[in-house]
């Protein structure tokens, strides 16, 4: 049986990491409050992301990864087989909580300062967001975890800090998580509770506290609808596990990330999320055969931290599911999991980073990583099996970067629990849902600034069983990378490479180029782009 929130903190504690200041309170299971009898008609919303996760690893996709408490809330609800993302953590988190493209929000790639539009690297004053539209409905908002839609410089932080972009200003009545991007689990950059900046209490452990807060947030609420933003850095680098979950996955690692891809692959199949004509993409041409491989244990060690961290995620998540059953809540909620790329192929090399100085940092086969003082990733190799049947990484606009798992819970609407949808969403849709779902009115005006219409259309028609109008098409740009979908046609570039074209419907792993073809096609899909882009503030 998995180790109770308080177990793992007391775990840290003994370990002697961090420094006291931020209290979580006592252990979240000692008691139960009472049920409350009275639910409001609105559904409380509970929007969960994992960050760099594939979109083959928790085991209701395909994967080998311990994730009982996602697989439940799938078998009771509602798997999507084509959803998208935005490639990379800031941009699709602006797209999620505005219903916009990330370029209409400001957010087209990072969180540097910007005079560029569509590149402010922060929440502009044409959006709003999700929380800033449901509270307006008589919502309580509260989050729990990583914002990364405002400026902010590790270096050199104050001089980036745009309040006006933070979460309490941006809707939240409550928040607890830090500003930044990526950093050390154990003590996180950016920290705050609300609208101070905090040190981690004795024990910390980033994902058990965003978790643990998003219960209490539960806990503590009244019968207001709620709506809840659980926002994880797991399993992002670096590769920070506690010694209990990692251990759960010695040995499993072993065979190597081909036959890791291959079970995927079939399970997969087997499930009904991917068709059997659709080729596994060819391993990463960077990456051996795991015969050839050196640093096996190494290697094996690494994708162990990994799962380990999606597992503790997941644990935390089903903290979060018995909150809400402990508390009445639970049939009347509206739960979604998704993640915001695919798996990253990023190498962190060196002691010295943009976070701070680990005395084992890097990644390097002479250190495991893990432990506080270790800085490292899992590597192009296990990237690729995380992207399962897909190729290419986060940031790319190929299927292995922008398609994520998305699992829908909602037992007083969803009937027919287990099912997969193939119907074709995207990240802009959350938004439209949850206007749509909580009775809300999406404004048209913010302080005085007018505000961009909303891009997304609403999920609830799939839920219910239905099928809903397709968007007309969909797309994407980030760092120069780029692609589009209309119907079964996608049309994807690398920076400053030709268009490729696929059709989806034959050959979603994108293994045989059309383009050449299909050049009229070609001709009238990157028109369409040309148009997106202009309306957009996305730079050609």
């Amino acid at each position: 049986m998995a180790p109770s929130a308080c177990t793992r903190r007391e775990f840290l504690k003994a370990a002697g990491l961090g420094a006291a200041a931020v209290s979580l309170g006592g252990c979240l299971h000692a008691s139960e409050p009472a049920v409350r009898q009275a639910r409001p008609a609105r559904p409380n919303i509970v929007l969960i992301m994992a960050d760099d996760m594939g979109y083959s690893d928790i085991g209701c996709y395909g994967g080998e990864v311990r994730t009982p408490n996602l697989d439940r809330l799938a078998a009771g609800g509602v798997r999507f087989s084509q959803f998208y993302n935005g490639a990379r953590c800031c941009p699709t988190r602006a797209s999620l909580l505005t219903g916009l493209y990330a370029h209409q929000a400001g957010v087209g790639a990072m969180v540097s300062p910007s005079d560029r539009p569509g590149y402010r690297g922060r929440l502009n004053e044409q959006c709003v967001t999700i929380a800033e539209v449901l509270r307006s409905a008589g919502y309580h908002t509260c989050m729990s975890g990583k914002w990364h839609v405002t400026h902010y410089d590790y270096a050199n932080p104050e001089p980036t800090l745009h309040r006006a972009s933070w979460p309490r200003q941006r809707g939240f009545d409550r928040f607890f998580g830090t500003l930044a991007g990526a950093g050390s689990f154990y003590t996180p950059a950016s920290l705050m509770r609300d609208n101070e900046f905090i040190e981690p209490d004795e024990g910390f452990y980033y994902t058990d506290a965003i978790n643990d807060q998003a219960v209490r947030y539960i806990e503590e609420a009244d019968d207001t609808p709620l709506f809840l933003y659980v926002a994880h850095v797991a399993p992002h680098w670096p590769l920070h596990a506690l010694p209990e979950d990692v251990a759960r996955y010695e040995g499993v690692y072993d065979v190597g990330w081909d036959k890791v891809r291959a079970a995927r692959h079939a399970r997969m199949i087997e499930a009904g999320l991917v068709r059997a004509d659709w080729p596994l993409s060819p391993r990463d041409p960077r990456v051996p055969a795991w015969e050839k491989a050196e640093h096996k244990t190494w290697e094996a060690h690494r994708m162990a931290v990994y799962a380990a961290q999606i597992d503790s995620m997941d644990q935390g998540i089903g903290r979060i599911v018995e909150s809400l059953r402990r508390t009445g809540r639970l049939d009347n909620t509206l739960i979604l999991f998704l993640s915001d790329n695919g798996g990253c192929d990023e190498i962190i090399q060196g002691t010295e980073t943009r976070h701070g100085r680990f005395a084992r940092g890097g990644t390097r086969p002479d250190v495991l990583p893990g432990e506080p003082d270790t800085y490292a990733a899992y590597g192009f190799g296990w990237a690729n099996a995380s992207n399962t049947p897909f190729q290419r990484y986060k940031k790319w606009g190929h299927e292995g970067g922008i398609a994520t798992p998305l699992v829908a819970h909602w037992p007083a609407v969803i009937r027919n629990g287990g099912t997969i949808t193939h119907q074709v969403g995207h990240i802009i849709d959350v938004m439209a849902t949850c206007v749509d779902v909580a009775g809300a009115e999406y404004p048209t005006e913010r302080n005085g600034h007018e505000i961009t219409p909303l891009e997304g259309k609403s999920l609830a028609p799939i839920l219910r069983g239905r099928t809903r109008p397709d968007h007309e098409a969909l797309y994407w740009e980030h760092m120069g990378n780029r692609a589009m979908r209309q119907g079964k046609w996608k049309l994807v570039a690398e920076r400053n490479g030709l268009w490729e074209l696929y059709d989806l419907e034959a050959d979603r792993t994108e293994t045989r180029d059309l383009a050449e073809k299909h050049a009229e096609r070609v001709n009238a899909m990157k028109a369409m782009y040309a148009n997106w882009a202009r309306r957009c503030h996305v730079e050609l």
